[in-house]
C-alpha cells in the first residue's frame, strides 16, 4: 500500500509527486483507520491508472461506481498525474448518474438479490422487506456467480470477498455486519431502499409472493380457533402456506418497522 505524504504546510496543496485521494460512503470500510472519511496523500509514479490506485488502496474493483479526477468522471483507464485529486466513491444502485463515466454495469432500479449460503437469517429479513431473494444453502460458489451476472441481475451479498471478485459477477456487496438484523440495516442503508420497502409481499420461506385470500379458501387448512378468530388471511403463491395476523405477526412488524425507521433517519456525515 502506497505510504502517505504530508501535504505542503504553506498553501495545502499536494506536493508535485503526490496525488490526493478521497474515498466515500462504505468504501472507507476497505481503509486504514487514518485515511477513512478525509482526504489523504499518496505518493504519484508514472502511468498509474484509476484501477492501479484503486486496488493499491486494498479497495475491490467491483464496489467502485464513480471515479472523479479534478471533477470530472472518468474510467478505470485514466492515467493520473501529478497533484491530481482523486474522488472514490460506491456503486449506485438508486441515484442514477447515468450522465457520468460509471465504472459498472447499468444500476438496478428493482433491486433484487441472491445470498450466499452463510446469509440465511439476512435473506429471510429481505424477503419480509418486500425484496426478491434468491437463497439456497446448497447452491455453490459458481452457481451464485452466474445468479448474480445473468438476467435478470441480481445483487450478490456474500461477506466472501473472493466470491465478489470472480469475473461473472458484475452486482455484489460485501456485508460487513455479523448481526442478521444489522446487516438487513446494512443492506437497506445502502442500496438507499427504505422508502421502496413492502413488508410483508414475499414468502419469508420461499420468497414467492404473498396475496390476501378469502377466509373461505383457507377453511380446512388452517386451525379451527385460529380460523373463528380472525377475518383476514394470506396466501404464498408458491409454496401455498397461509399466513395471518397472530402475536407472531405483530412481533415481526414491529422488526420491520424498527429497521425502516432506522435507515431511513438522515446521516448527518457524509462519509
Amino acid at each position: 500500500m502506497p505510504r502517505d505524504v504530508p501535504a505542503d504546510a504553506a498553501d495545502g496543496r499536494a506536493p508535485p509527486a503526490g496525488i490526493r485521494v478521497r474515498c466515500y460512503e462504505e468504501l472507507n470500510d476497505f481503509l486504514p483507520a487514518a485515511r477513512r472519511k478525509r482526504e489523504f496523500i499518496v505518493p504519484f509514479r508514472d502511468r498509474t491508472t484509476v484501477r492501479d490506485l484503486v486496488e493499491a488502496l486494498g479497495v475491490p474493483p467491483e464496489e467502485v461506481d464513480l471515479v472523479l479526477v479534478n471533477g470530472a468522471s472518468v474510467d478505470f483507464s485514466t492515467v493520473m498525474g501529478p497533484g491530481d485529486r482523486i474522488s472514490v466513491f460506491p456503486v449506485f444502485e438508486t441515484f442514477d448518474i447515468s450522465g457520468l463515466t460509471r465504472l459498472r454495469p447499468a444500476p438496478l432500479r428493482v433491486p433484487c438479490f441472491v445470498l450466499d449460503s452463510h446469509l440465511g437469517k439476512l435473506a429471510r429479513y429481505l424477503r419480509l422487506l418486500g425484496f426478491d431473494c434468491l437463497y439456497d444453502r446448497q447452491m455453490d460458489e459458481p452457481e451464485l456467480a452466474a445468479l448474480a451476472g445473468a438476467a435478470p441481475r441480481r445483487i450478490l451479498l456474500s461477506r466472501d470477498r473472493g466470491l465478489l471478485q470472480r469475473s461473472a459477477v458484475t452486482h455484489g456487496h460485501l456485508v460487513r455486519a455479523t448481526d442478521p438484523e444489522q446487516q438487513a440495516l446494512e443492506v437497506l442503508r445502502r442500496f438507499d431502499l427504505a422508502g421502496v420497502a413492502q413488508p410483508f409481499r414475499r414468502c419469508s420461506r420461499c420468497n414467492g409472493l404473498v396475496r390476501d385470500t378469502g377466509r373461505e379458501f383457507v377453511r380446512g387448512r388452517v386451525p379451527a380457533d385460529v380460523w373463528a378468530r380472525f377475518e383476514t388471511f394470506s396466501c404464498c403463491e408458491s409454496c401455498h402456506r397461509v399466513c395471518w395476523h397472530g402475536s407472531h405477526y405483530a412481533r415481526l412488524e414491529g422488526i420491520i418497522s424498527r429497521l425502516l425507521q432506522t435507515a431511513a433517519e438522515c446521516d448527518d456525515d457524509p462519509g
